[in-house]
Parts: structure tokens; C-alpha cells; sequence
């Protein structure tokens, strides 16, 4: 029972009732909060680092024995009571395989299974109280919402162990403090301690420390620093110093991981002749542009990167991809852990890693897996240099592909960028900041032309993902007193990291439709589908069909069929095919459903179904210079689960007007026999040329990785025969090979049509 948060008495109501308490020796006045009858005994606490006081490893104790909670079918809802016994008003996530660290003593629970409403934890099922097959390998953590119950009792919580804990880490400018340009790469190291921000003492500072600083603060590297202008600077500032004695091997992901000492409260001199420490990182390839340093010459090109990530919601995040012999595939993630993922962080230009991701939590891959087992010291520069083991097919799947979060630099894009009138943070009416200090002011985006791609960067400005939608109406969500359009024109590709990197009119604003009904709105979204298209497939099953004409009047009522068509001499004579299959898979982590509701679906007469995409595929015959010499296109004529994985069961099935979409670990297949699945060559030359295919061409629904959406093949066609060969997904191979691809496309035949 919990009616009235004691936080609210006033002060003198609070120490009376403490000396009552204490006089009476009454453990509460009755509108405290109970300590339910269940948890009686028990008292809870998150340990483990590095860690922010609201998460960490779980720790229970009973009969006077602190213990654990094995991750075992632990759950959600799981972290949502322990969450509540802890004061906290529900989880946000959790964490297995000792995130935190390993524990000690005893493991008290295992196999928890929680409905998520219950009081207590002892109200869930599990082993029972100490019986356990697990170790403190499989330690359970919990994130809590930063947010407590009203007012709930600290008498059983204790939020951090007794020892002390760097719980954060900063850079703080010793001159122009809130002026300097973001990110802030050189500066007074602070560190926050349970009592609140304090320096770090430079005695015995070494640069491996400063490597771990700046890997925790997003940067992938660290430089000298004019210690000597500090150190005057320091002679004329008081300091506040909590921690000195730190000792890093450089490997650490986090302060915390490294040997230090903190000073007492009683401690009276702190760092006699020393001074605060200084350090100076060097920023990435994304974020040197718009950090105030100097610009350095040009640097020489660079190779081919061999590392890249795909998949992820956020900058820095993703699954792990490596080339080999000119072919990218996944990692592994037997024994992938947190050294091996900053490895990969700091090689693209990020800092340490903030987590190391297995289970395919970015979604899986497709095609090769090249490294397993891989492991890393921490101090390779790429990921290549670490030790790894040669994989089979027999060794690994992909639904144990890694990841990994990296440390980002805290640029603060973020602030000048808000979202209006939605019914939840995630949707709303664009707004965006514009001004200089001092005349600062929001405003509106015009519509015209604002799609998937711009709302992609949106959402990932505001930190909230993906885009399920970019909407150029939005006269249903209310702008308040922002009505002014201040930005318009603007043209993304995608990949930026903030709105004001696209394209755009600049001041000179010019929208067709100035209302503010007709301003640019978002959608955002955590997961988004990703959509491969089975490139073998194609190669195994195309060939050529001279096909009657008699055959293709739905086709020409659909524009299947090359313009020349409308000449022919109906019902006479034929057009030549090139027909092959399309297996379309979902490999994301949301399903993917049309724009349109089904509502807006249009029905055809002719094939019997209804068109939920006007165009979800293109196909094209392309020259090698890229000049187009067929086409052809297909609309959704039914986006259906054909098949799935053993581990998921259908849900999209076009029948009876049922719903349309592509389930994640499922596939949507057209067959080569099929109305449309096909591209009219009647007209084409014989010679050397690729063939294309582009899947969701017009970014209609949002993908978390659009960059694989097109499939291309090597084909020769000698005026009778097509040889379709070396067919992989646009961005499978290494720029390269792409170009070999491309200089000569008739190269090397393995299919004869």
C-alpha cells in the first residue's frame, strides 16, 4: 500500500515522526508504505559496473546471504517486479550473461518466470530459492526507468554497493565553458561521484588512461595536450578533487574497470602538487567535420574500409560485417564479447564499446559468415588483427550474428530538433531551432517533397530510430504557437546525422503550400523491416519465353509490357521474356506492411487481386554505362508469408482480403510463371549487360538498410540465348569487385539459358 510519499512532509513533519519511530520503536506511521508481507526478509540492491545508480545485477538477500538471479527464461516482465522491489516504477530492459560483471554466493533464484503485476518477486514461479544449475556467468541485470514509486521507503533498497563507483565521465573546458563548438573533444576530466561532480588528480596520469576516457566519451583515439598552459590556469582555480591514483592497461571500456582510489571526506590535502587532469581525444571521420579543431590537409585516400555495421536504429550501433576475399558476411558470436566490440567501435571511428550484441540482435545477415570465435586484447587496431577461427556452415547461423553499441560524442543535435502535436513522443509535427545566441527561435518545416528518407534522419536526430512514416500533411496535429515555415526544399539521402547536413532552400524559404496544415510530420519507430532479395534464385531460374500475345492482355492492362507493345499487331505475334523468380525476404526487426491501409487498396479486374504497392519492385536491363534499355515493374500483387523460419509462424496470407505484409524470418516468393515477373527484351540488342532489380524502389516504407535493396546479375544475350550469372546484392561486394562487375558484365558464364 503506498498513499502518501513521506518525501512530501515537511521537514520538521519528517524528523518528528523519525523520533517517534525511534521513541516507539513503530517501523512506520501507517500512511508510509507497507513493506509487502511477501518480500518480508528480503532486501534488494543493483550492483556490478559500469553502471548509472538505476541499473546493474540484481542482488537479493535472504537469511542475512547476498545472492544473484540466474538469467534463465528471465523476462520483461521479470525486471518489471524486481524493478518495483527496488523503488523504481518499472524496467525498461534487462540484461543476461553477467552485463554487470559476475556476483558472488549464492545463485537464490532460477527459471523466474513473472506475469509482471506481481507485488512481490516471491509471488513468481521459478526453482525455488537456491536451487540452481546455473553460474555467475548467466547473472540476470535489470534498467529501471529513472524514475521513483511516490514515496517509497529506502529502508530495502541499497542502489550501489558500498564501495564507490565513477559513474560518469565528462570534459569540461577550462575556458568558454558552454560556448565551445560540440562535440568537446579537449578539457578538465570530471567524474560524477555519489556526491556529485569532482576532479581527477594528474599524479601519475598516464595516456592509457586518457585512451579510456576518451573511448567512454565517443572518441576512438587520444592526443598530447599542452599540460603547461593548464597547469597556469590551474594555479588561479579552486578544484573539488574525488579520485586520484588511476591505473589503466588502455583496454578498459570503462573507467570504472580500471584500478583507482578515491579520497575521503576527511581527507584534507588532495593532490598536493598536482592539478586536474587534461585530456585532448581525437574525433572520428563523422564528427571531426564539426568539432572546432583546425582543418588538417587533406589526407591521403585510404583503403576500403573491411569493417561495417547494419542494421542498427542509432549511429554507432549495428550488426558487425567484415570483407573477405571481396565479399562482406557476419561474425559470429561465440566468445564475442566487449574488448573484440570496442575493437570494431574504435576501427570506425567511435569510441569504446557501450555493449557487445549476440542473438542477431541487430537482425540477421545474409550470405557468408566469416569469423568465429574471435578474440581480441583490446589493443588491435582492427578487428582483423584479433585471433578468430575458420567457420563452417556447420559451425554457426545467423541468428548468432554480433554486434555491438558504441560510444558516441555528444554533439547535441538533438536540442534543436522537437516534435508537436503527437499522441506520443514518438510522432508529431516536425520543429526545428534556427538562430543565432540570443535569437533563437522554432519553426516549422514545409512538406513539399518531404519523404521516407528525410523523416529517417529526423527520427535519428531526435534519437528515436527509424521512420515508419515521413508525412507531408499534418493539419490533424495541433503546431501550438509555432506557425512559422522556416526551412523548405529539403533533400536527404538518408545517412546524416542531423536535418541541417541535407540539402535544403536555406534561408530563402519557398513552399508551394504555405499552411501549416501542409507542414512535414514524422513517425518514429525503435525497429524497422529490412528487405533482401535472394539473388541466387534469380540466376537459377531465369530464362527466355517468346511469349503470344493472346497471353498478355492483363499484363498490357498493367503495364507490364515494353511501349512498344501498344504497336503491335494484336492479337498476333509475341513478345520476348526474360522471366525468372523473386524470393523476397524480411530479414529486419519489424514486419513489412504497405503504406496504404487496405482501405486505399485498389482492386484489378483482370488478375483477380488487389494492389496494396503501386510499385514494390523494379526490374531493369542495363548497358555498363548504366543506361537503361528495358524495364520493367512489379506492383504488390500480394505481399504474403510464402514460408517462414522453423521458429516463426506466418501472418500475412492475401486470401479472403486478408492482411498484407512480409512477417520478420519470412518470405514473399513470384514465381518465374507469374503475370509480370518479368521483363519484356523484345526490343534489346544482343550484347553485354546487367540486370537490375530494386526492391520498395521509392522508399514507400520505411527499412532500416536500404542500401541492399537492389540485386544485380552479369547477362549476355547473343539475340536467342541469355546467360545470367554472378547475381549478389548491391552492397555484398567490395568496391572493387564493383567495378570489375561493371567494366565488362558479359565476363564469365555459369548459366546457359
Amino acid at each position: 500500500m503506498r498513499l502518501v510519499s513521506i518525501w512530501q512532509w515537511s521537514p520538521w513533519g519528517l524528523l518528528l515522526w523519525q523520533l517517534c519511530s525511534w521513541c516507539l520503536g513503530s517501523p512506520s506511521p501507517s500512511t508510509a508504505p507497507d513493506k509487502k508481507t511477501g518480500s518480508q526478509g528480503l532486501r534488494f540492491r543493483l550492483a556490478g559496473f559500469p553502471r548509472k545508480p538505476y541499473e546493474g545485477r540484481v542482488e537479493i538477500q535472504r537469511a542475512g546471504e547476498w545472492g544473484t538471479i540466474c538469467d534463465d527464461d528471465f523476462t520483461l516482465q521479470a525486471a518489471h517486479v524486481l524493478c518495483r522491489e527496488l523503488g523504481y516504477t518499472e524496467a525498461t530492459g534487462w540484461t543476461h550473461s553477467a552485463k554487470y560483471g559476475a556476483g558472488t554466493g549464492r545463485i537464490w533464484l532460477d527459471n523466474l518466470s513473472c506475469r509482471g503485476t506481481e507485488q512481490s518477486v516471491t509471488e513468481c514461479a521459478s526453482r525455488g530459492w537456491g536451487n540452481s544449475d546455473c553460474t555467475h556467468d548467466e547473472d540476470a541485470g535489470v534498467i529501471c526507468k529513472d524514475q521513483r514509486l511516490p514515496g517509497f521507503s529506502d529502508s530495502n533498497v541499497i542502489e550501489v554497493e558500498h564501495h564507490l563507483q565513477v559513474e560518469e565521465v565528462r570534459l569540461r573546458p577550462a575556458v568558454g565553458w558552454g560556448r565551445r563548438p560540440l562535440p568537446v573533444t579537449e578539457g578538465l576530466v570530471e567524474v560524477r561521484l555519489p556526491g556529485g561532480w569532482s576532479k581527477v588528480c594528474d599524479k601519475g596520469w598516464s595516456a592509457h588512461n586518457s585512451h579510456v576516457v576518451c573511448g567512454m566519451l565517443g572518441f576512438p583515439g587520444e592526443k598530447r595536450v599542452n599540460t603547461a598552459f593548464y597547469r597556469l590556469l590551474a594555479q588561479r582555480q579552486q578544484h573539488s578533487f574525488g579520485l586520484h591514483g588511476v591505473a589503466c592497461v588502455g583496454t578498459e571500456a570503462h573507467l570504472s574497470l580500471c584500478s583507482l582510489e578515491f579520497y575521503r571526506a576527511n581527507d584534507t590535502t588532495r593532490c598536493a602538487g598536482g592539478g586536474p587532469v587534461v585530456v585532448s581525444c581525437v574525433a572520428g571521420p563523422l564528427y571531426s567535420v564539426s568539432s572546432g579543431q583546425k582543418k588538417q590537409q587533406q589526407p591521403k585516400p585510404q583503403e576500403e574500409a573491411r569493417v561495417r555495421l547494419k542494421g542498427g536504429a542509432h549511429p554507432g550501433e549495428g550488426r558487425v560485417e567484415v570483407l573477405k576475399a571481396g565479399t562482406w558476411g557476419t561474425v559470429c558470436d561465440r566468445k564475442w564479447d566487449v574488448q573484440a566490440a570496442s575493437v570494431v567501435c574504435r576501427e570506425l571511428g567511435f569510441g569504446s564499446a557501450r555493449e557487445a550484441l549476440t542473438g542477431a540482435r541487430m537482425g540477421q545477415g545474409m550470405g557468408a559468415i566469416h569469423l568465429s570465435e574471435v578474440r581480441c586484447s583490446g589493443q588491435e587496431s582492427s578487428l582483423w588483427k584479433c585471433s578468430s577461427k575458420n567457420i563452417t556452415a556447420e559451425d554457426c547461423s545467423h541468428s548468432q550474428d554480433a554486434g555491438v553499441r558504441c560510444n558516441l560524442p555528444y554533439t547535441g543535435v538533438e536540442t534543436k530538433i522537437r516534435l508537436s502535436g503527437g499522441r506520443s513522443r514518438h510522432e508529431g509535427r516536425v520543429e526545428v531551432q534556427i538562430g543565432g545566441p540570443g535569437h533563437l527561435r522554432w519553426g516549422l518545416i514545409c512538406g513539399d517533397d518531404w519523404g521516407t528518407l528525410e523523416a529517417m534522419v529526423a527520427c535519428r536526430q531526435l534519437g528515436l530510430g527509424y521512420a515508419n512514416h515521413g508525412l507531408q500533411e499534418t493539419w490533424y496535429w495541433d503546431s501550438g504557437n509555432t506557425t512559422e515555415v522556416v526551412m523548405s526544399g529539403v533533400r536527404c539521402t538518408g545517412m546524416e546525422l542531423s536535418l541541417d547536413q541535407c540539402a535544403h532552400h536555406g534561408t530563402h524559404v519557398t513552399c508551394k503550400r504555405t499552411d501549416t496544415r501542409f507542414t512535414a510530420g514524422v513517425i518514429c519507430s525503435e525497429t524497422a523491416s529490412d528487405l533482401l532479395l535472394h539473388s541466387a534464385l534469380v540466376q537459377e531460374t531465369a530464362y527466355i519465353e517468346d511469349r503470344p500475345l493472346h497471353m498478355l492482355y492483363c499484363a498490357a492492362e498493367e503495364n507490364c509490357l515494353a511501349s512498344s507493345a501498344r504497336l503491335a499487331n494484336w492479337p498476333y505475334g509475341h513478345r520476348r521474356l526474360l522471366r525468372f523468380s523473386s524470393q523476397i525476404h524480411n530479414l529486419g526487426r519489424a514486419d513489412f506492411r504497405p503504406k496504404a491501409g487496405r482501405h486505399s487498396w485498389v482492386w484489378h479486374e483482370c488478375h483477380g487481386h488487389y494492389h496494396s504497392m503501386d510499385i514494390f519492385t523494379h526490374y531493369d536491363i542495363l548497358t555498363p554505362n548504366g543506361t537503361k534499355v528495358a524495364e520493367g515493374h512489379k506492383a504488390s500483387f500480394c505481399l504474403e508469408d510464402t514460408e517462414c523460419q522453423e521458429d516463426v509462424s506466418k501472418r500475412y496470407e492475401c486470401a479472403n482480403f486478408g492482411e498484407q505484409g512480409i512477417t520478420v524470418g519470412c518470405w514473399d516468393l513470384y514465381r518465374h510463371d507469374i503475370d509480370c515477373q518479368w521483363i519484356d527484351i523484345t526490343d534489346v540488342k544482343p550484347g553485354n549487360y546487367i540486370l537490375q532489380v530494386i526492391i520498395n524502389p521509392n522508399f514507400e516504407v520505411a527499412e532500416s538498410d536500404f542500401t541492399n535493396n537492389a540485386m544485380k546479375c552479369n547477362c549476355k544475350y547473343d539475340g536467342h540465348r541469355i546467360w545470367v550469372h554472378n547475381c549478389h546484392i548491391g552492397d555484398a561486394f567490395s568496391e572493387e569487385a564493383n567495378r570489375r562487375f561493371e567494366r565488362y558484365p558479359g565476363q564469365t558464364s555459369n548459366q546457359v539459358v
